[in-house]
């Protein structure tokens, strides 16, 4: 019998299917692989129709990976869009391995069951890669606000001003002056406001430290920040809606989620002040996201000296600590912090007169009436402020809602202010101030659709603040409880690739409780018992005891456009900014010890209210960049606070300051430009001009910055040991816009009265800095720094408009500062 297939001879025993059908062996083998094939063929039809799609994004920022590629089984099967989507088809119902890599970012693998058409979003590590300076000092920041411009001051900057303060760093910015008490007490001034009109973020935490007075500095540690973003304006409302001036947010940079340790240690030393800083940094992070941070910093200053003298009791000793620690794992995270900041700073001895005829000889007179030799002893005057933080923020992603965070901070200011006083009272304050302020807050951040983002929020805020009676001098300010409520949402929309537009509304509760003694003379004198009768609680020993319970809502808003067109963008914001009178502008009535004045405030004051237009164009080019803004502020309400006369007491001779209402009109304008002269030399510019004036009055505001232009040359070569120069020229004009506020005293010596001139502003005056730094080389490839710098070149004599302590005393010689910086 033969074969059918093959023809071969058979055995008939052998035969593997019918007998007539004759296959052999060999042939009836192949016959059965061939219906298994085409059998598994049908059976693929039938059950491998399921899709696997997802997204791809940075685990750090959320933003989509485009390029990523995904593989099964070493085989490439899709790659992401712009978009970081993905589509794999014709999967059957199992599970699978897929692996996805993209570049600069440490590839993953991820088991996947599939048994329908399934969806799934992916992050991975980006940058891991990189050098961590590059993680550290990269675009690990968010932006604030998308229709206000920002002003950034980067990490290398705030090295450069190690040994000064965050007030001096922000005036390298266009738009910001500084308001000064001496040399160490510096408040930013933004587009001529500050104070209680400017907010500082700390770090997430809103700061509370007594803001008010004009000789009170922010309570930041400079080195502890790796970030300074200036927002000019309400625009960002997530943080505040009383932000009349601006906002100012200080960060430390977000850490990397690696194995590794990494940080730095800088000691600096300045010859005006004798002084030296010393601060060391150090970071501890795991690639399963928990991390740990140490920040420490020491300052030691003894006293200043103008060109031609010694400054006496103007020395600082400043204590720096921060803690963080945390877990971040893309999608939900914890951050805890805390910093300890103490800073003993003394007062110039010649501002505190005793007499009518000091203050004039004191004023009238090219040195100060007190000189002495040079000293580390800080001694009365003095302030010494102890501000401590803690925070505890949690975050959680959910998938198509977006990200929730919530964050509880605690902080406490404890001021003390020392006055020259004798006998057993000579150690103790004059001024004891403790500040401790509760704040919880909730935060939405989602994208509702691809264009859509929003932010919304609540903040609940306690604060308690008790003057102690202790230090047996008249409070100046009371004791009183507030409690804060806010609500906010802001949103921006990408109508597209050039247009986007924001808009944000904010509403805030302040309700206040107080108890307050006044002079019953006082009192009576401004007409408080006939206007708030129902205030009294009790009168005796010529004091009458108040107790208001004051309740102010504010509205607030933002409404901006961006357009990008080309090599221009330009920035166009209205921004309404309202603030409740602070319990300082409402009770304030008593001596101000270290502001050396006589400070009144009244209790019938409203919020204020500002509305601010502004616009910003920019042209970048390769070569040549610029930035002029335009803005308009027109304040309600606008609270004052401007010299009348002088008073004499026991304590001695103090001018006296009031508290005022008015309507104000702010405008100015900021230019910033870059030009790149060749590839190593570069040109910078910086101007700013602001004008405000009482509209009620039709005179000009008091304190407001005069005219300033910068403009600095800088060569810098990369390739030789990243060796850098500058050359920075300030020209400051002398303010002719002010208001006269000057008054009679009457001198018993001579029998006469003579004219106290608090108000004719100094002249215009001209500095030159000198700044360089070079890598050093070390055997471990490490960064090692060394810096020079040389603040005011030419050693000139000057004194400054918005400096406090201009009527006692010139500004700061020559000051130059050598400083080391080791990164590892």
């Amino acid at each position: 019998m033969n074969c059918c297939k093959c023809n071969k001879e058979i055995n008939p025993l052998r035969v593997k299917a019918l007998p007539e059908t004759r296959v052999c062996a060999n042939c009836s083998a192949f016959l059965y692989l061939i219906a298994a094939l085409i059998f598994s063929i049908q059976i693929k039809g039938q059950d491998c129709k399921n899709s696997f799609s997802g997204k791809v994004y940075d685990l750090h920022d959320n933003s989509p990976l485009s390029g990523a590629a995904i593989s099964i089984e070493g085989v490439y099967e899709s790659f992401t869009d712009d978009n970081g989507f993905f589509t794999i088809n014709n999967l059957c119902n199992q599970n699978y391995t897929f692996e996805i890599s993209h570049p600069m970012c440490d590839p993953k693998v991820f088991d996947v069951d599939i048994s329908k058409n399934k969806e799934k979003t992916f992050r991975l590590e980006h940058h891991t890669k990189e050098l961590n300076e590059i993680i550290l000092y990269g675009n690990s920041f968010e932006k604030k606000s998308k229709t206000i411009i920002e002003n950034v001051i980067s990490t290398e900057t705030l090295q450069d001003f190690a040994s000064e303060t965050v007030g001096d760093a922000l005036t390298s910015l266009s738009g910001v002056s500084s308001f000064n008490t001496g040399n160490t007490i510096v408040k930013p001034v933004i587009n001529g406001l500050h104070s209680n009109r400017v907010e500082i973020i700390n770090n997430g935490v809103r700061m509370e430290d007594q803001q008010w007075g004009v000789e009170h500095a922010p309570n930041i540690d400079i080195n502890s920040l790796d970030k300074i973003t200036l927002i000019k304006g309400a625009g960002a409302l997530q943080y505040a809606g009383s932000a009349l001036g601006g906002i100012i947010i200080g960060e430390s940079a977000k850490v990397s989620l690696q194995d590794s340790l990494y940080g730095n240690t800088s000691i600096i030393g300045a010859s005006n002040g004798r002084g030296s800083v010393l601060r060391s940094k150090l970071t501890r992070s795991q690639a399963n996201g928990l991390y740990y941070t140490l920040n420490a910093s020491i300052k030691r200053f003894g006293d200043y000296s103008a060109p031609n003298y010694v400054m006496r009791n103007t020395g600082t000793n400043e204590k720096g600590l921060s803690l963080k620690f945390g877990l971040n794992r893309v999608n939900y995270g914890f951050e805890f912090l805390y910093s300890f900041f103490n800073n003993e700073i003394g007062i110039l001895r010649a501002a505190h007169v005793h007499t009518p005829q000091d203050q004039v000889r004191a004023i009238n007179s090219d040195f100060p009436l007190f000189l002495g030799d040079f000293t580390y002893d800080i001694k009365a005057p003095y302030q010494d402020v102890k501000h401590q933080i803690a925070r505890f923020k949690a975050f959680k992603k959910i998938d198509n809602i977006g990200e929730f965070s919530i964050q509880y901070d605690f902080q406490r200011n404890n001021r003390l202010e020392y006055d020259i006083r004798i006998g057993n009272d000579q150690f103790k304050p004059s001024t004891d101030l403790e500040l401790d302020t509760h704040t919880l807050s909730i935060d939405l951040k989602s994208e509702i659709k691809e264009r859509i983002k929003l932010k919304a929020g609540l903040i609940g805020r306690y604060q308690k603040n008790f003057p102690d009676p202790s230090t047996g001098v008249r409070r100046i300010i009371p004791d009183y409880k507030k409690y804060d409520f806010g609500i906010y949402a802001i949103s921006d929309y990408r109508i597209n690739e050039r247009w986007l537009v924001e808009s944000g509304i904010r509403f805030d509760h302040t309700s206040m409780n107080v108890y307050k003694f006044y002079r019953t003379s006082f009192w009576e004198s401004r007409n408080y018992d006939q206007l708030f009768p129902e205030l009294v609680v009790r009168q005796a020993n010529f004091k009458t005891l108040i107790n208001p319970e004051i309740n102010y809502s504010n509205f607030s808003a933002t409404f901006g456009a961006k357009n990008n067109s080309n090599n221009y963008t330009s920035f166009l914001n209205y921004s309404i900014a309202s603030r409740a009178p602070n319990p300082s502008e409402l009770f304030s009535e008593g001596l101000h010890h270290s502001a050396a004045r006589i400070e009144l405030g009244d209790i019938r004051f409203k919020s204020e209210v500002g509305h601010k237009f502004s616009y910003t164009l920019q042209r970048n080019e390769e070569t040549f960049t610029i930035s002029i803004n335009p803005y308009y502020n027109l304040i309600k309400d606008f609270m004052i606070l401007e010299p009348t006369s002088v008073q004499t007491s026991i304590r001695g001779t103090y001018q006296v300051w009031e508290y005022r209402q008015t309507n104000a009109n702010l405008f100015g304008l900021d230019i910033d430009a870059t030009i790149a002269l060749s590839k190593k030399i570069s040109y910078n510019h910086k101007s700013s001009i602001v004008k405000a004036y009482d509209r009620i009055l039709k005179i000009p505001i008091i304190n407001m910055p005069p005219v300033n232009t910068q403009n600095e040359i800088i060569y810098e070569n990369r390739n030789f040991k990243n060796f850098k120069v500058k050359l920075t020229s300030n020209y400051v004009f002398r303010q002719n816009e002010y208001p006269d506020n000057n008054f009679e005293v009457f001198i018993a010596t001579s029998q006469s009265f003579e004219t106290v001139d608090i108000s004719s502003p100094p002249d215009h005056y001209h500095l030159i800095n000198f700044n360089s730094s070079i890598d050093l080389k070390n055997k471990n490839s490490k960064r090692l720094s060394l810096s020079l710098k040389i603040n005011n070149l030419l050693n000139n004599s000057y004194r400054n408009y918005l400096n406090r302590m201009r009527y006692y005393s010139h500004e700061l010689g020559r000051n130059i500062i050598i400083g080391l910086n080791y990164n590892f």
